[in-house]
């Protein structure tokens, strides 16, 4: 039973390990640029085709040591490199390669170059020489714009223009699908022009949140009440359903209570630091001593 058990484990904690990487066959291809006169810009400031590769799963996926290839017979022209944590590919996230026939440029510089005016087949093959995914780019295909998905890693192919109608924009790690505009705030903008009603949901949204604060600290304090009257029945030893809703303390009571609690804490004298200052039986001065010393002196005459 332990043995089985321990097995279960095990397969739930690799299964949960693979969910959590992604799977590299939901990588696509996603855009395609062949010439590019001037469009994207690499890291050293120069203009190639470029390979836009999308991450279609919702957990990130580490593409090192997948192939890129023009060339069916040959699926590792190009091998994503190990080593680079730009390779590790956040979830529906995208990254560019750059066609330019410089690997020592960097990862995204490819072994291989893209050539205007005929067809390319571009090829992802897993490490295992498994293919996940191909395009084969139109020859027709003019400079500046690219074959691309409709919708990110599915969705129909199309040439784009780089214009700015509908469907036309070129988003190398970017979205495909670009939204000017959204209708829904379209239409309410159109139908509260003056913003009278977005102002009355404001206000009602606010005046809502109070009320329910309110709420709360009422439940809070009806909440604090039942314990209290909970304790003193309790004390009392009696069931709280003897004691009336009204039966509690008044002011003056938990006054009383409070002023006797401080007496019997501190039961110290709080006079200890007074002082008596009583008058002496015959007042003092130079002149009364002085006085005083001649009628003695009268006396013993």
């Amino acid at each position: 039973m332990i043995k089985k058990l321990t097995t279960l484990l095990i397969a739930l904690a690799f299964v949960t390990a693979v969910q959590a990487r992604g799977d590299r066959k939901a990588l696509r291809i996603n855009e395609v640029m062949v010439e590019n006169y001037s469009n994207f810009v690499d890291e050293y400031g120069n203009r190639s085709g470029w390979i836009e590769i999308f991450n279609g799963n919702f957990a990130p996926v580490d593409i090192s040591s997948v192939f890129l290839s023009t060339d069916r017979n040959q699926p590792k022209m190009y091998p994503v490199p190990l080593g680079d944590e730009r390779t590790n590919m956040g979830k529906r996230q995208r990254v560019v390669f750059y066609a330019d026939s410089m690997p020592t440029r960097g990862t995204f510089h490819t072994s291989f170059v893209l050539v205007p005016g005929q067809e390319n087949t571009v090829y992802l093959f897993d490490a295992d020489g498994t293919l996940i995914d191909e395009v084969t780019v139109p020859a027709t295909l003019k400079a500046d714009e690219s074959y691309a998905r409709s919708i990110d890693g599915s969705g129909e192919w199309q040439v784009r223009k780089g214009t700015s109608e509908e469907g036309q924009y070129i988003t190398p790690g970017g979205e495909n699908t670009i939204r000017d505009t959204n209708n829904r705030i379209d239409q309410f903008a159109e139908k509260d022009a003056n913003g009278f009603a977005m102002t009355i949901m404001a206000m009602g949204i606010v005046f809502t949140a109070l009320l329910v604060l309110c709420l709360c600290f009422y439940a809070i304090g009806e909440i604090g009440k039942y314990f209290s009257r909970v304790k003193k029945a309790e004390s009392q030893g009696i069931a709280v359903t003897e004691l009336s809703r009204d039966d509690h303390d008044s002011g003056e009571e938990i006054a009383a209570i409070t002023m006797a609690l401080h007496q019997h804490f501190n039961v110290h004298d709080n006079e200890s630091n007074l002082l008596t200052i009583r008058k002496i039986r015959r007042a003092y001065s130079p002149w009364s001593s002085k006085i005083y010393g001649i009628n003695q002196i009268g006396q013993m005459r």
